[in-house]
């Protein structure tokens, strides 16, 4: 039923009524409309919707040109933030601010909530954060802290404010507290400052600053400081031996910018540097590198390509321009390394700069022909040993055929000129300057077979089964080595990268090759068909071995000589399979015919539609390393994550890492402890986490 005052411009409306207005509607069971004021007020099971948000009240009263109003013994709930507002009175006082008289909030879902916040009164701005007077803190009904005000977030985008503090305990370091705040200087500019004290230590102080001028410039830069009290004796390995006795002053610094030319020319800074080679041991439990690690660059804010924690035994700083043509390259570049595992890093070769030519594969003279290019110039410096200049021209010729259907043939050579001069003043060691000249020809016959096979099984329909036979002929001849600077011989014998150059082949450290390799790989795709029919390729199983037998060591004479020939190279072994989205298992292995196993590499993940993760992974390297990795992240029951990490170095017989922690769900929180110990700390983390209201680790 509607009635209308033509006197006063008035609409009265009851049973059902709706009102709908730009971007929201409003209901109730009766309703009177000002047609002046643009002003509605409901009664009765009173609902304003907003979009995603809505307002429940016994009277609402509601602007709808100004989007402003009042609602009486009302619920409101922000989908944006999942957050309920409860109060006698919610005032809309603008487009996204609130006072609420006597209200409650959370962001559990429920009449009687896990956990709310309530008060005399609250101020509250969307995007923003709110305020409420005379504060408690209440779970399932029941006040556990009290505060005359309670400032929090109610916001999704980024905003100047403190971040989640962390707290730990460790037997090492004691009491481990950090409070970052983070400033949001403009759209294009963030910075965060990072306190921390460490009680064994002292005051540690970080900042990161962020910047963003579009896809053409962007960056990061962080550095931190502090003068360690922490008195530290070590004298197991030489290179890591310490004795500080007195206070040490620690930092470290690392700055990622990029500026984008144009598509095909950008300048690139990569510095990393810390104080000194035990920083990430000492902070491995927690540092700024850790938690920016990324394996890959998707954000341009998350470039850290190297996990700071004690098993890091490098760091290198680069600089480097790039130009890019249709068929050539240049590279410009300055690289510095700091060798945690060296006595000395003086000894460490260095790039002051690199200067890299390229032109990639293209036929020659509109022949059949394929010509390929690059020259290097380097300057390799170092405080301590020979050092100086290298320039290299290898250019490359090269001439595929097709000699069936079936078969591929490459026959290819390649030039290496070599020249250098040293200006270091070391004497004795032949002349300053020289040059040396390799070749290397090779030949290389390829074939590709492949069948299908029709399975029809579940939802794979067919399998394709594919082999790929290759073997490689290389030639580089002897080349005389006297007087040739060591940071040359390191160069010569890398000249033909393709034949399995990780692999031991004979006893030949010349750069002589005489050799052929081989290698066989089998690929098996699967073609799926999902319930609407769609199809999809999954390659769910690869497996390449590959060798290659060296044909000066097999000639060579054995008069007077102790040792076997061994012509031989390890045999590499490559496995990848994964039949299904819930299931992979890799393997990466190098096996040698006259020692055994000389490498082995495995990583298994198994997971579910759960959640459950189960991740293992075994490392061994000869005489070097033995390592198992476990982890196994368990869903207990819906709420409740099980978390056991175990890193075992058996190689050393210590324990690398040991973890067990536990953490319960609910829809509005989250509660958790890790137990961590190693060979030489234990630290406890207590983890808590309020929806809406951030995470807090102890």
């Amino acid at each position: 039923m509607m009635e209308y005052d033509n006197v006063n411009d008035v609409y009265h409306a009851q049973e059902k009524v709706v009102i709908t207005y730009e971007d929201g509607t409003l209901n109730a069971d009766d309703v009177q409309f000002d047609n002046k004021s643009n002003t509605a007020t409901a009664q009765g099971h009173a609902f304003l919707s907003m979009g995603a948000d809505n307002i429940a009240g016994d009277k609402i009263v509601f602007n709808i040109e100004s989007k402003t109003g009042i609602a009486y013994n009302s619920r409101a709930f922000y989908a944006k933030n999942h957050f309920y507002i409860k109060g006698d009175k919610i005032e809309k006082t603008g487009e996204n601010t609130y006072y609420i008289e006597k209200p409650s909030a959370t962001t559990c879902d429920g009449d009687n909530p896990d956990w709310q916040i309530a008060g005399s009164e609250m101020k509250v701005t969307i995007e923003g954060y709110g305020l409420m007077k005379d504060a408690r803190f209440l779970t399932k009904g029941l006040p556990v802290f009290y505060s005359p005000f309670i400032p929090f977030p109610v916001k999704t985008k980024r905003q100047s404010g403190f971040l989640s503090p962390y707290l730990s305990f460790s037997q090492n370091d004691g009491i481990d507290v950090e409070l970052p705040f983070f400033w949001a200087i403009s759209p294009q500019m963030d910075a965060t400052f990072y306190q921390r004290l460490i009680a064994n230590r002292g005051f540690k102080e970080g900042i990161e600053f962020r910047y963003y001028l579009g896809d053409k410039s962007f960056g990061t830069l962080y550095g931190d400081y502090m003068e360690d009290a922490k008195q530290v004796t070590e004298t197991t390995d030489p290179a890591t031996s310490r004795d500080w006795n007195s206070t040490h002053k620690r930092w470290s610094y690392y700055l990622n910018h990029q500026t984008n030319f144009d598509p095909q020319f950008y300048i690139r800074t990569d510095l990393r540097q810390v104080s000194d080679k035990w920083y990430f041991k000492d902070f491995s439990a927690h540092n700024y590198y850790i938690d920016h690690y990324a394996g890959n660059e998707a954000d341009p804010f998350k470039k850290l390509p190297f996990l700071g924690d004690q098993s890091l035994r490098s760091l290198e700083s680069t600089v480097r321009a790039v130009k890019s043509w249709s068929n050539y390259n240049i590279t410009a570049l300055v690289s510095s390394t700091d060798d945690f595992a060296a006595v000395n890093n003086d000894k460490t070769l260095q790039k002051y700069p690199e200067i890299v030519f390229t032109g990639i594969k293209q036929p020659f003279l509109n022949t059949p022909v394929y010509f390929e290019f690059a020259g290097i110039y380097d300057y390799f410096y170092r405080g301590e040993g020979q050092k100086g200049h290298s320039f290299n021209i290898s250019p490359t010729l090269s001439l595929p055929f097709n000699i069936s259907r079936y078969a591929k043939v490459i026959p290819q050579i390649a030039l290496k000129e070599i020249f250098w001069g040293r200006d270091d003043n070391q004497t004795g060691l032949g002349d300053k300057g020289g040059d040396k000249t390799i070749y290397n020809a090779s030949l290389t016959a390829s074939s590709q077979l492949s069948r299908v096979f029709g399975i029809n099984m579940f939802n794979w329909e067919k399998i394709r089964h594919e082999i790929k036979p290759e073997i490689k002929y290389s030639y580089i001849p002897n080349v005389k080595q006297d007087n040739i600077p060591d940071y040359i011989t390191a160069l010569t014998p890398a000249i033909d990268q393709t034949l399995y150059p990780n692999m031991t082949l004979g006893t030949n450290v010349t750069g002589e090759q005489n050799a052929v390799a081989w290698s066989l790989t089998n690929t098996f795709t699967a073609k799926l068909k999902d319930e609407k029919g769609a199809y999809s390729y999954l390659e769910f199983l690869r497996l390449k071995l590959f060798q290659a037998y060296d044909i000066n060591e097999a000639k060579k004479g054995m008069e007077g000589v102790t040792a076997e020939r061994r012509p031989l190279s390890d045999i590499g072994i490559e496995f990848d399979l994964a039949p299904h989205k819930y299931l992979s298992f890799t393997a990466r292995n190098i096996y040698s015919i006259y020692n055994g196993w000389k490498q082995t590499n495995y990583d298994l993940n198994i997971s579910d539609w759960r959640g459950d993760i189960l991740t293992v992974g075994y490392r061994y390297t000869l005489d070097s390393i033995e390592e198992i990795d476990v982890s196994l992240k368990a869903m207990i029951t819906k709420n409740i994550e099980g978390i056991i990490i175990s890193r075992r170095d058996q190689f050393n017989s210590r324990t690398v890492e040991n973890t067990v922690g536990v953490v319960y769900r609910s829809q509005c929180w989250a509660v958790g402890a890790d137990v961590t110990q190693t060979d030489t700390d234990t630290r406890v983390l207590l983890k808590i986490s309020l929806t809406g209201l951030g995470s807090l680790g102890i």
